[in-house]
């Protein structure tokens, strides 16, 4: 098997799109990602798919938005406020964690600061195990981890929210309850598609704990990234400072840092037939090579992004048919099916304010930007020692402003 690497925009585009490239990056961490719609191909990915993006809606987006979470942002950074700051990614993580398992379907009875301790640190572990391709550490002791991590999520969260939906199905199926009552989550509409789908065991901790971690760490690193770029752009210009007070502006803040710090800097996949992929030569590959997709440096070709494609830059004009966050989110079968959830639906001029859907990062972002977030002087950031990945380990953060 052979290896061959792309880096040209176009080319990592149309590779994402060929429907007979498979997904090769998530196989190390196979304990977690194994038989997930994520390393699904073909058929059975189309079909898990077809059942599982009946939650990913835009109305019930914008309802999340605008219902939900407002409330969830208010009570998760409340202590942090009385604190002044704190560690911006464990935030993040507070924040992404219960809005992820409100779409994926991990019930919290407790509503608890130590319930919620507890799933972050499974999902963390889940999300170590997920990209272990990039981990620093030894393979087989993570891959433990990550089983007894999985099996410990399965016992304490999932099985009591699979009981408490199938009795809810089962009321609606006798007629003692409407199917309005059922949650719209991700285990839900995989129970009630369970003869078709027909996951076990084992299966079904994996899909729902795939959710769990996939939601909760790219949001949360996004989110930092974000502020990142924000204040080293901004610095000490009042007029830049000024443009941040608006929301759609932050927006588009947002997704020029995804476009530089996609939450996957690359994507592999395999060849499923013999056949011609560009970038990659021109002779035909064999079935089974590996096409490395370098999504970090795709997502800064200067042909597509300009000279300055390197460079932060809110302000970009991109090409037309091109988004601005680049292949941040995926393009093709494995596109991200919370990529609207998270970066919103780009603002357009004349559109009202009040039926615009932000996204959940730039509203996490500016809100940390109305409370003044800054770096903290005398203790910087650091990076995360344990993956390859450019992702921060500590990000302190103190509010300098009053909340409204």
């Amino acid at each position: 098997m052979e290896a061959h690497r792309l880096s040209d925009f176009r080319d990592c585009e149309a590779a994402l799109r060929n429907k007979d490239l498979r997904q090769a990056l998530y196989e190390a961490g196979a304990v977690i990602t194994g038989g997930t719609l994520l390393m699904l191909h073909g058929e059975e990915h189309h079909k898990r798919r077809e059942v599982e993006v009946r939650v990913f809606r835009r109305n019930f987006f914008k309802y999340y938005e605008k219902e939900v979470f407002p409330e969830t942002l208010a009570q998760t950074i409340a202590p942090y406020l009385a604190a002044s700051g704190g560690d911006l990614i464990e935030l993040g993580y507070r924040l992404t964690v219960n809005l992820t398992a409100d779409f994926a379907g991990i019930d919290r009875p407790e509503k608890s600061a130590e319930e919620t301790g507890q799933l972050i640190r499974l999902v963390k572990k889940m999300s170590e195990g997920a990209t272990m391709v990039h981990s620093t550490r030894d393979w087989d002791e993570l891959t433990e981890e990550v089983r007894a991590a999985l099996a410990e999520f399965d016992r304490d969260f999932l099985q009591a929210s699979i009981a408490r939906r199938e009795e809810l199905l089962d009321a609606v199926t006798r007629g003692e309850a409407e199917k309005d009552a059922l949650p719209r989550d991700v285990l839900t509409v995989i129970l009630k598609a369970q003869d078709e789908l027909q996951l076990d065991d084992e299966q079904l901790p994996r899909e729902i704990g795939f959710y769990m971690q996939a939601g909760a760490h790219s949001t949360a690193n996004s989110v930092v990234h974000a502020l990142e770029e924000i204040l080293s752009w901004a610095n000490d210009n009042a007029a830049r400072w000024e443009r941040l007070e608006d929301p759609a502006f932050v927006q588009k803040c947002v997704h020029e840092s995804l476009r530089l710090h996609p939450a996957s800097p690359e994507a592999w996949r395999k060849t499923t037939c013999p056949m011609h992929v560009a970038g990659a030569g021109e002779r035909e590959l064999p079935e089974g090579d590996r096409v490395e997709l370098d999504l970090f440096q795709a997502n800064r070709d200067p042909a597509i992004f300009g000279a300055d494609a390197d460079r932060f830059d809110p302000d970009r004009e991109v090409p037309t048919g091109v988004m601005r966050s680049g292949l941040a989110f995926g393009i093709g079968v494995h596109t991200c099916l919370g990529r609207e959830l998270d970066g919103g639906v780009l603002v357009r001029p004349g559109m009202d304010p009040e039926k615009v859907q932000f996204g959940i990062v730039p509203l996490i972002v500016n809100k940390l930007l109305e409370l003044g977030a800054r770096k903290v002087p005398d203790d910087p950031p650091v990076p995360d020692p344990k993956t390859s990945r450019p992702n921060w380990g500590r990000y302190p953060v103190q509010f300098t402003k009053e909340p409204a």
